[in-house]
């Protein structure tokens, strides 16, 4: 290969890059700066939260409540080993609340709405229907993305904490019902071991910054995808790919930062 076509297209794919990371920057700005707007249309945003929060609801409940049931048992067979199965309850909270609740569920989050966003908005444009707004002098973006974007931060760190919650009970269920741990033990050792500052509010604070990473990437996938049908499916993939990766990327960082001390 022409070493001079290699370092071109090398300068080509950086310039691309580059390029790409200054839109999403001022597309990410916009958003900022329309949020106090937003915010003075909780119709619309209140909307946005049914359609994204409670549609993920069930699979959130019910891919909590399995990784509840799998925790409970492997923590159990785990404990057992040292005579510590006592405290089960402690291990599934702390795996939950600290690490597999945020994450698993942004995940989920990501799969489900990250690309019903993408794909309605990339449809929206598709269909001319954002043209149409800014010809009728109405932001697309106060109108359509900003009240999908608050609407996401709010849902993602209700649907963690449930998802915890569901696993906690799932652990529960497994540990207690099944198994036999003793209910007091189960519960005293998680009240005893999980700190509300340290565990429960890191955990929120992931869940509030994987939210936000999902709903920016999806709603930008959208707005700027090709205004056709293999465009907006392209970006329907991207956005899962981008968003799962950004996610396990920021869970790495977070609790280097979080737990590290």
């Amino acid at each position: 290969m022409n070493p001079v076509v290699w370092i071109s297209s090398i300068g080509a794919a950086a310039q691309a890059v580059i390029t790409g990371l200054g839109v999403f920057a001022r597309f990410f700005v916009n958003l900022l700066v329309l949020l106090p707007k937003t915010l003075r249309r909780p119709r619309l945003i209140i909307e946005q939260i049914h359609f994204i929060g409670n549609y993920s609801l069930i699979i959130i409940l019910v891919s909590g409540l399995f990784v509840g049931f799998v925790l409970g048992l492997q923590g159990y067979y785990t404990l057992q080993r040292y005579g510590a199965e006592q405290a089960l309850g402690l291990l599934v909270a702390l795996s939950l609340v600290r690490e597999l609740g945020p994450v698993v569920s942004a995940l989920l989050f990501a799969g489900r709405a990250g690309t019903s966003l993408t794909a309605e908005i990339g449809l929206m444009k598709a269909g001319e229907q954002l043209t149409a707004m800014e010809m009728m002098a109405v932001d697309p973006k106060a109108r359509i993305v900003a009240p999908r974007w608050v609407a996401g931060l709010i849902s993602m760190p209700i649907l963690a904490a449930l998802f915890s919650a569901i696993g906690i009970f799932g652990g529960y269920v497994v540990g207690v019902w099944l198994i036999g741990v003793d209910s007091g033990a189960f519960w005293s050792q998680m009240q005893a071991g999980v700190d509300v500052r340290s565990d429960v509010l890191n955990g929120v604070i992931k869940s509030i910054v994987f939210g936000f990473a999902v709903n920016t990437i999806a709603l930008f996938q959208g707005y700027f995808c090709q205004a056709t049908p293999e465009g907006v499916s392209r970006a329907t993939t991207r956005t899962v790919v981008i968003a799962s990766l950004t996610i396990l990327g920021l869970d790495f960082v977070l609790t280097a930062l979080m737990f590290s001390v």
